[in-house]
């Protein structure tokens, strides 16, 4: 009988990984790049963070050197309307430094004054907090119609409800989200697993980390890179693990990880998301590993889930080899109604783009699609994105090196990197844009986490980008006019009021495009719960919505250029243009 491709990756996946250095990297050299397609972007990109108000540095470990792992991975950010009143604030977790810590160094929360710039009311809020901050999940777990805030960090990670008068209460041990022991972490997604209409949480860690027993650098193979001694990981260190923590309808969480099958797992995870990729309405768990196989736990239904990320097409790249799993895009971008996924990568090799079949299974489109020409740089923050409104989503990556100490020594990899464009062509391929899509892009900074979102409320998305060290960038994106747009707010009733796990499919002309209302993706990130989707020249469009619950509405002849309101049984409640004007 003959084997398949998958089960024969299944064999031989034990050893694939050469254990050289301490991360997967493939040392793979870049496709030559085509002939320009030639074909004006018609979107600019101009970071307006400083004249914004967002100068406070996100402090995360040494500057010129770093000697701990956990001084690399940085954070996410989040956009969020914490207060309501349809503008996007921002949430940017903070790290640390060993030693002294600065007092400066904590989360901050910025209120949008509706003018461009935003005002800092961490300490109203009530969240300043010091530690290393990692991933943050946004939603209203407990319903009551205010977004609330997930922290992870090494350490106990963070639970914040909106008290829904601008302040935050740390609720953490009331709803049973103390771990037993100190965890590493990173990922952090709010899910509806048995579609009770109350929001779970799927968590995934990274390594064992104890700054006390961590070798030195340059003390094992895993503690160095191209011969030069760093900090040791993740490889040499004890994977983590995942935790699944269940609703009980009341915002109390119970540890159900070991009944719901995830207990036996581990990996060296990071970013995590939650979507029905097998489109049988039922969300399923993938996270990003970083120099192991990834995970992708289907959803069997009754409370259990199966690992299933090496048969489906998402553990390992097209010829088999781990990758440094980072950060996590999800989208349709090839408008055929299915969910795919794109996740970034280490330097010296590929970022990979896996197409979806519908069923849940993948497969690696990265060098037909054109993304092989570009592998100098490590990815982190992700997305699947419409950045130009032409109906065509595009490929974002914020990138940034894990090493200081190297640039000095080989100067071909630089710590502070540009951020890469993908932009779509109509071919069905995507072109590296670099100085082409403005100087925001261009602009050179050690990155993590970002977050996609339309701060000025003018129908585009605009981009806010962790940088390591350094202020927050907030990407200003300003599009041409005449491309038409269409964005989609869901307020849960019967399923959970964010609408966690909605999908919403869009078709305008010929294509079809399907996004889904996710509480993390890109880089421990969130983004603008606002679905966009880019219509070109198309004026008006059908919407189908499935919701958790399994209700389903449909609505044609969408006038372009609105925001949507829809209520799960009221539907459409608003219709609104710019600047999408909501009263609390």
């Amino acid at each position: 009988m003959p084997i398949s491709r998958r089960d024969l990756l299944a064999l031989l996946i034990p050893g694939v990984a050469s254990h050289g250095q301490g991360v997967a990297s493939r040392g793979v050299k870049p496709q030559p790049k085509g002939k320009p397609s030639g074909l004006p972007f018609k979107s600019r990109f101009t970071d307006v963070a400083a004249v914004a108000g967002l100068n406070a540095p996100v402090i995360y470990g040494g500057v010129d050197r770093k000697d701990y792992l956990l001084e690399t991975t940085g954070s996410g950010v989040a956009f969020l309307d914490y207060d309501n009143d349809g503008w996007l604030d921002l949430f940017i977790p903070s790290g640390a430094r060993f030693g002294v810590n600065p007092p400066e160094a904590i989360n901050r929360l910025y209120q949008n004054n509706r003018d461009g710039t935003f005002t800092d009311v961490t300490i109203k809020a009530g969240l300043a907090r010091q530690g290393w901050a990692c991933g943050v999940a946004v939603a209203d777990y407990n319903n009551d119609g205010f977004d609330d805030i997930f922290v992870s960090y090494w350490g106990q990670n963070v639970l914040y409800r909106n008290n829904g008068n601008g302040t935050f209460t740390d609720v953490t041990k009331e709803c049973g989200l103390l771990l037993p022991q100190r965890h590493w972490t990173t990922g952090c997604t709010f899910v509806d697993t048995n579609r009770d209409g109350h929001l779970d949480l799927f968590l995934s860690t990274y390594v064992d980390f104890d700054p006390e027993r961590i070798p030195k650098p340059g003390q094992n193979p895993n503690c160095n890179w191209k011969g030069i001694p760093v900090n040791c990981g993740p490889r040499g260190l004890t994977q983590g693990r995942f935790f699944l923590f269940r609703n009980n309808g009341k915002g109390v969480y119970s540890d159900v990880t070991k009944a719901a099958g995830l207990g036996d797992a581990r990996a060296y995870g990071l970013t995590a998301v939650a979507a029905d990729f097998d489109e049988d309405g039922w969300p399923d768990l993938y996270a990003a590993c970083d120099s192991v196989s990834s995970v992708y736990f289907r959803n069997k239904r009754d409370g259990t889930f199966e690992e299933e990320a090496l048969p489906r097409g998402v553990a390992v790249n097209e010829d088999g080899m781990e990758q440094a799993g980072m950060g996590l895009g999800v989208g349709d971008y090839n408008l055929d109604g299915h969910l795919d996924l794109f996740k970034t990568h280490f330097s010296d090799d590929t970022h990979i783009l896996y197409r979806n079949d519908g069923q849940g299974n993948f497969t690696d489109t990265t060098k037909v699609s054109g993304l092989g020409v570009e592998t100098r740089y490590v990815g982190w923050g992700a997305g699947i994105v419409d950045l130009d409104n032409d109906g065509r989503p595009d490929l974002f990556v914020a990138s940034g090196a894990v090493y200081p100490e190297i640039e000095a020594k080989l100067p071909a990899y630089p710590f502070k990197n540009p951020r890469i464009i993908f932009r779509a062509l109509p071919n069905g391929t995507f072109e590296e844009l670099i100085d082409e899509a403005g100087p925001g892009i261009s602009a050179a900074h050690c990155s993590r986490g970002c977050a996609f979102g339309d701060f000025d409320n003018d129908g585009d998305v605009d981009i806010l980008i962790m940088n390591m060290n350094e202020p927050v960038s907030l990407l200003r994106n300003d599009v041409d006019p005449a491309a038409n747009w269409l964005k989609v707010l869901l307020t849960g009733t019967k399923s959970n009021r964010s609408a966690i796990g909605a999908q919403v499919r869009v078709r305008y002309g010929a294509r079809v495009q399907v996004q889904e209302v996710l509480s993390q993706s890109s880089y421990l990130s969130v983004n603008d719960r606002r679905l966009h989707f880019g219509l070109g020249a198309v004026k008006t469009a059908e919407v189908e919505i499935r919701w958790p619950s399994g209700a389903r509405q449909a609505f044609a002849k969408v006038e372009a250029n609105h925001l949507l309101l829809v209520n799960e049984t009221g539907g459409i409640t608003g219709r609104l243009r710019p600047p999408f004007r909501l009263e609390p």
